[in-house]
């Protein structure tokens, strides 16, 4: 019987032993990955930050559609403006702009403090060029086969989209956009219960659960929840 007894003890002692280790080891495995995670998901979302940016900038609203966004990311072009010369703090003084001097004529270059016009109208251009979206702001071999996949769920989700015009107290009219994936949806398969605690942590901060970039409940300069 004490045989017995001392066979349960230890088998009792080595089972605490190991609940113990897995009490402390299990947040810290499920940070590291959570970690992980988040990182490849951040990528993305700065990604669909960048091509919005670049989106609204030449249509002047963001988009809720992924496909025309993706779309406009390998077919859109975006204008490039090409400087040559500055103006000087003088002649800024004086109220010469970009806009005024790029059309500048003979006859008002002395009231800017511009005692050469031709040398500076051959020293002062803008260009604009249009130069394609992907290759000015991701690269030519940037690939959007997956560009709306969230990392880790074997292509079966997808970031959600949303955008609108907010109005302020002003009546100005502000386009905004949020991309956004749910905790329970990029860490799905890591501890169940960590996932939990995250929700419940964000639900009593009234925070999002998970990560986005941008909000369309009101501006916030297009900032990530993570920055």
């Amino acid at each position: 019987m004490r045989n017995v007894l001392k066979a349960l003890l230890i088998v009792a002692s080595v089972l605490l032993a190991y609940m113990c280790y897995r009490s402390v080891m299990n947040p810290i495995e499920f940070d590291e990955a959570k970690n992980a995670r988040d990182s490849e998901v951040i990528a993305k979302l700065v990604n669909i930050r960048k091509a919005e940016i670049a989106y609204c900038e030449a249509k002047g609203v963001y988009t809720n559609n992924m496909s025309e966004l993706i779309e406009f990311i390998n077919t859109g072009v975006i204008p490039k403006v090409a400087k040559k010369g500055e103006l000087t703090d003088e002649q800024m003084k004086a109220g010469l702009t970009e806009e005024i001097a790029i059309a500048l004529l003979p006859e008002d270059a002395a009231k800017y403090g511009i005692a050469n016009y031709d040398s500076f109208m051959t020293n002062f251009r803008r260009d604009t060029n249009y130069v394609s979206v992907k290759s000015s702001i991701f690269g030519d071999n940037f690939d959007t086969s997956d560009f709306d996949i969230v990392p880790n769920t074997n292509n079966q989700a997808k970031f959600d989209l949303k955008s609108t015009i907010f109005l302020t107290k002003s009546n100005v009219e502000v386009p905004l956009f949020e991309a956004s994936v749910p905790y329970d949806v990029y860490l799905k398969g890591l501890n169940r219960q960590q996932i939990v605690n995250l929700n419940e942590e964000a639900k009593t901060l009234k925070k999002f659960a998970g990560l986005k970039v941008g909000d369309i409940s009101s501006p916030n300069n297009n900032a990530g929840n993570w920055e």
